[in-house]
């Protein structure tokens, strides 16, 4: 995405990138960066929370407006939960969570294959509510 950014800026065609590689982006040099400190493929905000991910998109759109002269990064001010204890276990697999989330896998494949029999081609979204927290045993 940020060679793209940078591609189109090129063309005088102006872009802002919204994610959660901090690290990944500072060093390819876009010039608008909106940094979401969630897990990765959340970068517009939580699931299901029209509200906060309303506020990221505004907030993203604001970089237009601002004059840059050197690249712009900042920073949303919302967390994904109070602790921010999903750094520590994101996509963890451990004994403490395996038999959990092997369980939850044959259930999904599961419900892929009946819908695939039943005609739909694609599986269906996880369906809210869902507790995006790591699942614990």
């Amino acid at each position: 995405m940020s060679l793209v950014a940078r591609y189109l800026e090129a063309k005088n065609i102006p872009t802002v990138v919204i994610g959660s590689a901090l690290d990944i982006v500072k060093s390819c040099v876009i010039p608008r960066y909106l940094h979401v400190d969630f897990p990765l493929g959340n970068p517009c905000g939580k699931p299901y929370n029209t509200a906060m991910q309303n506020q990221i998109l505004k907030q993203a759109i604001s970089l237009f407006s601002k004059n840059i002269e050197s690249p712009l990064i900042e920073r949303s001010p919302f967390i994904w939960n109070s602790d921010q204890s999903w750094r520590e276990n994101y996509l963890k697999v451990d004994d403490s969570n395996r038999v959990t989330l092997m369980h939850q896998g044959e259930i999904r494949r599961k419900e892929q294959k009946l819908m695939k029999s039943s005609g739909i081609s694609r599986s269906a979204m996880i369906p809210a509510p869902y507790d995006f927290d790591l699942i614990k045993s």
